[in-house]
């Protein structure tokens, strides 16, 4: 099942997904973080989030909900909600 996820297509560019998945590294202490890593199992917290997403709207423009946040996820998605903020959906 885990296989099907990553395959299947994203709508955001994949510079835009490498980019989203640095900035969760660095906000991690400096840990690698994959395309499709989750949240939470790398061991972050609602503190580190809300960090994730003002630095979200300082850089992309995109104000993401604290929840449409945690519902996502994974870089992928994070860049996918980036990328509809952008396009005005």
């Amino acid at each position: 099942m885990a296989m099907e996820q990553k395959a299947a297509p994203s709508s955001a560019p994949i510079s835009l997904v490498q980019e989203i998945a640095a900035l969760w590294g660095e906000c991690l202490g400096g840990r690698e973080v994959g395309a499709e890593d989750d949240f939470f199992a790398l061991g972050g917290n609602s503190l580190t989030g809300i960090k994730i997403i003002e630095r979200v709207s300082q850089d992309y423009g995109v104000q993401l909900s604290v929840r449409d946040f945690y519902l996502a996820g994974t870089p992928t998605r994070i860049a996918e909600l980036i990328e509809q903020g952008r396009a005005g959906t």
